[in-house]
């Protein structure tokens, strides 16, 4: 991993006595990382804050592994090799010994952050001019923090329906603990209470005028709603999902979802405040400040490491229709294997850098198309998946039918590939991931690989793998961090 960019010094700081590797723990728990507090007035909150923003880019985190995982546990796409980065998730290979720490570690450094700023912001002496700044900056530290939590929570809780919420999730950590804190883990339900009480604040905070606060690769308060909106679905409260989503789409103003015409190029677009386009939040790479070759732009492209491709089952499915804009992100390689260019590089740099939309406007309208059909509102669920299937293919439309949830996931399926979700979306109703192989002859041979459990080719909730297995550095150190079940003590 890269340094921090000299322009993040405070991240820096926040960081010090840590290093940035799974080993970076040395038996103290990552729940409880000390800090001299370096917060003395508002300037400081946006150089920590882009501290977190600059750890969001480590391949550790949003830029590789905190995304991949949920594809390569899922059924649409694929290890290229067990040997391959994303090998061990895709096989489901972690167990309780050599379960790796930086799934744990990365959202607690960034959690203890936010937690930093948090507890000092309120105590700053401004002047009443900069309230709203600070409100601001207050709110991103809220919603990054819920952001966290919540990636915690479903890597190693199980879904909230599955039990209500009634399984552990993560230690809940909203202060700055000191190396004796030995927190114990929390059920998921207290977790989501915790993230939907994090977002739900940072909405009132972050400024609702969004011509005057545009701040690329910093989230705002249309991506704060998007992803609240996700969780009100994780959570079942389908209503307030609609509600939240509907906010997010009415209130975005400059945002648009991509056209037809644009769509299979625009994931290079610089946006900026005259041209936003559809990406409410996105990590920034750039050659200077990106995390290289470990990114998820090379190890999506053929042309990099092309660790991960899409399942020859999920490019089958989309070629049921050819003229879906989609199928121009495949790119297939003299191995007849399907790799995705999402991550495209922007104007001057190169795939090792280009930058990972995590909320888009299309998960808007996907968010509100499933929680309007769980709630009875078919004229809504029309409306708001019919912007996304008409985009795809303007000869194809939902209008005039009856729009189940199946139809909805499929459509999610197809517009989230590759974007982390789709083991999540399976499960979390009570759903399977099925992982078929499908012989495309010419055109695609690629199959599955070898899997040596048959679990792991068709598997639900009950599957206790689906979770992840505590780091023995994070038990070792927390005595009091109880391991999920069926993996052992």
């Amino acid at each position: 991993m890269k340094n921090f960019s000299k322009y993040i010094i405070m991240g820096a700081i926040l960081l010090a006595g840590s290093s940035c590797g799974d080993g970076w723990l040395n038996l103290e728990s990552s729940t409880s990382v000390s800090t001299d507090g370096a917060i003395k007035e508002l300037k400081d909150v946006n150089l920590a804050l882009n501290g977190i923003y600059s750890t969001m880019q480590n391949s550790s985190a949003y830029t590789g592994r905190l995304v991949y995982y949920g594809d390569a546990t899922g059924d649409d796409m694929q290890a290229v090799s067990t040997t391959k980065r994303t090998g061990d998730a895709y096989t489901f290979g972690f167990t309780k010994d050599n379960s790796p720490s930086s799934y744990w570690a990365y959202p607690y450094k960034m959690i203890t952050m936010c937690n930093i700023i948090l507890t000092q912001i309120d105590k700053l002496k401004i002047n009443e001019a900069d309230t709203e700044l600070r409100d601001a900056y207050k709110g991103e530290a809220l919603a990054l923090r819920g952001m966290f939590f919540f990636e915690l929570t479903r890597l190693y809780g199980y879904p909230y329906k599955k039990d209500n919420g009634a399984s552990l999730g993560a230690p809940i950590v909203t202060e700055v603990l000191d190396e004796s804190a030995k927190p114990s883990r929390k059920t998921v339900a207290e977790c989501y209470n915790q993230v939907i009480e994090d977002l739900k604040s940072a909405v009132t905070l972050l400024d609702n005028d969004e011509g005057n606060s545009y701040y690329k690769g910093h989230i705002n308060r249309w991506g704060v709603l998007t992803l609240l909106s996700r969780i009100y679905l994780y959570h079942g409260n389908d209503a307030l999902a609609l509600q939240t989503a509907e906010e997010a789409i009415k209130g975005a103003e400059g945002y648009a979802l991509w056209t037809n015409a644009e769509y299979a190029t625009a994931w290079s677009n610089d946006a900026s405040k005259s041209k936003k386009g559809e990406v409410l939040f996105e990590i920034v790479n750039t050659t200077e400040e990106g995390p290289g070759k470990e990114s998820l732009g090379y190890l999506h492209n053929n042309e990099g490491y092309s660790d991960i491709a899409v399942t020859s089952s999920f490019y089958d499915m989309m070629k049921e229709d050819p003229d879906d804009v989609r199928n121009q992100l495949f790119r297939l390689d003299g191995n007849k294997w399907a790799f995705l260019f999402k991550y495209q590089p922007q104007a001057g740099e190169t795939i090792d850098n280009a930058n990972v939309p995590l909320l888009r406007l299309s998960e808007t309208y996907l968010n509100a198309a499933e929680a309007a059909v769980k709630t009875n509102d078919n004229t809504k669920a029309v409306k708001y998946l019919d912007a996304i299937v008409s985009r795809a293919n303007p000869a194809n439309t939902v209008e005039g039918t009856n729009v189940t949830l199946e139809r909805v996931m499929l459509e999610r399926r197809k517009e989230q590939v590759g974007e982390g979700h789709r083991m999540y979306d399976a499960l979390r109703d009570g759903g399977y991931v099925e992982r078929r192989d499908v012989d495309l002859g010419e055109e695609l041979t690629t199959k599955h690989l070898t899997l040596s459990d048959q679990q792991k080719k068709r598997f639900n909730w009950d599957y206790f793998k689906c979770v992840l297995a505590v780091p023995k550095a994070e038990r070792d150190a927390n005595p009091n961090i109880a391991q999920n079940p069926e993996y052992g003590e």
